[in-house]
């Protein structure tokens, strides 16, 4: 293959990628409310939650998905959400990301930011950040080739062609690297890792766009108990710089790293409070933990 024929498959490459990841474009700090473009400041977290919703309902083609859910996330908190299937955990993020719009309730990131008048793509860019249970990556590239396409950069062909890393980014990529476990595999092809590397390698790509909120879906799904005790050691490690939540079924894993721990039921917030409590609420019991 000559090289100009490589070069054309690069870009087209290239472009699948966007659209794949497409949240990891740069694009000016301008969100769309609305009809209209509005600048906003820096994240405001100074005075209360970092990210809020109140009386949230969504209802699709009559089933009432949420109701009334109240959620506020504190600054650098690590909160798990349980409930059983169709509690609303699926909608209330995509409610979050701005998959679904609300039909009534404010949905606040930091103390400016209405998340219900912003696209995914701007909530991307804003800073928050989310995981799906199954791992999105490029699996023909390596874990470093992951990392720099996860890279809050611009994405236009040219740049990603022919614009060389600087030395700030190239530590930044060792840095995710390290914080995920993954520096010994650097050159690896991400098919070639275990389901719980690929796992690691996605939240490794979220924290290269350098989010403030991190939305985690039943992150140790498949995973062997080794897998599991690393990725509870490393979604602590990121509470604090992010905040962290994480909706998980496993109790045992949610026991390992949850302080907070959020029940939902029938859209709406069942019970709150540390995993002892929420075990020995007679509500939690007889709906979901069974016990």
């Amino acid at each position: 293959m000559n090289s100009f024929s490589q070069m054309q498959d690069k870009v087209r490459d290239v472009l699948r990628r966007d659209r794949t990841f497409n949240h990891t474009i740069v694009e000016e700090n301008i969100f769309l409310q609305g009809t209209h473009s509005v600048h906003h400041n820096t994240l405001d977290a100074s005075h209360g939650p970092v990210l809020y919703l109140e009386d949230v309902s969504v209802s699709f083609d009559g089933f009432q998905a949420l109701n009334k859910l109240s959620l506020y996330i504190d600054d650098g908190e690590l909160r798990c959400i349980i409930g059983p299937n169709g509690a609303g955990k699926t909608t209330m993020m995509d409610v979050i990301t701005g998959k679904t719009r609300p039909d009534t309730g404010l949905v606040y990131f930091g103390q400016t930011m209405d998340l219900t008048q912003m696209a995914e793509h701007d909530i991307a860019i804003a800073g928050i950040g989310r995981k799906f249970q199954k791992p999105t990556i490029f699996p023909e590239h390596s874990v470093w080739e992951n990392l720099e396409l996860a890279m809050k950069t611009d994405k236009g062909v040219w740049h990603t062609l022919f614009t060389v890393l600087t030395s700030e980014q190239k530590d930044r990529i060792e840095e995710v690297m390290l914080i995920i476990g993954l520096q010994e595999l650097c050159y690896a092809r991400a098919d070639l890792l275990s389901h719980g590397q690929k796992q690691w390698l996605e939240i490794g790509m979220l924290l290269m766009q350098d989010p403030r909120v991190l939305l985690v879906d039943e992150p140790v799904a498949g995973m062997t108990h080794q897998e599991m005790d690393r990725t509870a050691e490393l979604l602590t490690s990121l509470a604090g710089k992010h905040s962290v939540v994480v909706v998980e079924h496993d109790m045992d894993f949610v026991r390992s790293i949850a302080s907070q721990v959020t029940v939902l039921h029938e859209g709406s917030v069942l019970a709150e409070g540390t995993m002892d409590e929420v075990q020995n609420n007679q509500k939690v019991i007889e709906v979901y933990l069974g016990e």
